[in-house]
């Protein structure tokens, strides 16, 4: 385990609107904000089309290969996620969301691009006083958080 402390900052109430990209749109608000370390929970509606990341096609291969699932219509969803620099200082969003319509949920990373269907609310709590970044690991193929 490696672990770092911080210091809760601001919080910040966020909605965003129909057909942003969900990681896009917080990126560039927290860019614009410069907040460089964060944790989210969002809920609202994700669009038709919205694509997330559900796994490796083989947990022992590397570096590793996503598996993708595009949704197929409109989905309620609730989710997590932590927000810090990547090696080059620009803020990258990691979170996973549940996305459910009727008796079906599929749970992903938002990475490939989730689409606002009307809306979501995001509750951003600032992150300070931590060095967290996330650094490019080559035997896995993407960036892990180095505390």
């Amino acid at each position: 385990m490696k672990y770092s402390e911080a210091k809760q900052g601001r919080v910040f109430v966020i909605r965003l609107e129909d057909g942003e990209t969900v990681h896009e749109e917080i990126e560039k608000f927290a860019h614009e904000q410069s907040i460089t370390a964060a944790v989210m929970i969002i809920v609202g509606g994700a669009a038709e089309g919205s694509r997330l990341v559900v796994g490796p096609a083989d947990g022992h291969e590397r570096p590793i290969h996503p598996m993708e699932h595009i949704l197929d219509n409109v989905h309620e969803i609730a989710g997590t996620g932590t927000l810090f620099p990547d090696d080059e200082g620009n803020p990258t969003v990691h979170m996973h969301m549940a996305c459910g319509r009727q008796a079906n949920t599929v749970t992903g990373c938002i990475r490939s691009g989730v689409k606002v269907w009307q809306v979501m609310e995001v509750i951003l709590f600032e992150l300070t006083e931590n060095t967290g970044k996330r650094v490019f690991e080559p035997e896995l193929g993407f960036k892990l958080l180095e505390p």
